[in-house]
């Protein structure tokens, strides 16, 4: 008991000691350059957290300023330093807007595009951070091509596309899980407007020879579960895939694949082109004997 009340009495006193050292002196300090000074000794010491409590009391003060200038690089770069990217990509985009020809204004421009790049999510999650990382790194490449950053930046805008490439894959992979489920009809068309669009959108992909294979796939048991109508043209539709994937994939592992479904289209549209003209000749019969039964009741009144 007595050596727990001595551990408490000693922890008091290194608080209290605390409570009354110099940076708890400085922070109640009013003496602006006092903590203007105070704010770069920590930001030069790595003391983060506490130059952004500093510099948020001086800030206000010094607006304007000469001084000003490189106290607001050094608060963006604080929040950086401990990890707030959106806030630090905030402050950096802040100071860029503000001092626009300052020897700094790159770097910040920079930083403002890595603070939002190092808070972007794995591919397989929301993106809309991700995009505004890229539309930073833009900025940045676009206004500063010369820029000794400038190859840093566009590996780090080669990695997020290779993530929207990952997630649009990913969705890709999604709905062609789903085609198996209680609706197909809707996962089918789906899966077709999406490999469709990943193909469009990431030319060089690696998945798009694989997506290829799928949409002839897709394509053919799509057509082939269709109503009657639009049978034949998704039919077209889909030995159309298979003649594209030929020219694009002559030496494909999936071509064999690829042709079995290619014949059974084929041989599906032409039973369907069979039955449609077995009804399209029902129908002329049946509107020649709808004629000849109308004209019979006047040959008889004639008479």
């Amino acid at each position: 008991m007595k050596m727990r009340v001595q551990s408490i009495l000693f922890l008091l006193l290194i608080l209290a000691a605390s409570a009354c050292g110099p940076f708890a002196k400085l922070e109640k300090s009013t003496n602006w350059e006092e903590l203007y000074e105070g704010a770069n000794k920590y930001y030069q010491e790595g003391e983060y957290n506490k130059a952004i409590i500093l510099y948020d009391k001086v800030l206000p003060v010094i607006r304007g300023s000469e001084k000003a200038e490189l106290a607001d690089y050094n608060y963006a770069n604080c929040h950086f330093k401990t990890k707030r990217y959106i806030e630090a990509a905030g402050y950096f985009s802040n100071f860029y807007r503000t001092y626009n020809r300052s020897p700094l204004a790159e770097e910040a421009l920079f930083m403002n595009a890595y603070s939002l790049y190092l808070d972007a999510p794995d591919y397989n999650l929301d993106q809309q951070s991700s995009q505004e990382a890229v539309a930073a790194i833009q900025q940045f490449v676009t206004r500063f091509p010369s820029s000794a950053s400038y190859e840093r930046a566009m590996d780090m805008l080669t990695d997020l596309q290779d993530r929207f490439e990952q997630k649009a894959y990913m969705e890709s992979s999604m709905y062609y899980r789903l085609k198996d489920g209680l609706y197909p009809g809707d996962f089918y068309r789906a899966c077709i407007v999406n490999f469709q669009n990943f193909i469009k959108d990431y030319p060089d992909s690696e998945y798009n020879e694989e997506l290829s294979y799928k949409l002839v796939e897709v394509s053919t048991d799509y057509a082939e579960n269709s109503a009657f109508l639009k049978k034949e043209e998704r039919l077209n539709d889909a030995v159309g895939y298979a003649m594209n994937f030929y020219r694009k994939y002559p030496n494909s592992g999936y071509t064999a694949e690829v042709k079995e479904y290619e014949a059974s289209a084929r041989e599906e549209l032409s039973s369907h082109l069979e039955l449609k003209k077995e009804y399209a000749q029902r129908a002329e019969e049946q509107k020649a004997r709808i004629a000849a039964e109308a004209v019979a009741p006047a040959e008889k009144t004639n008479n």
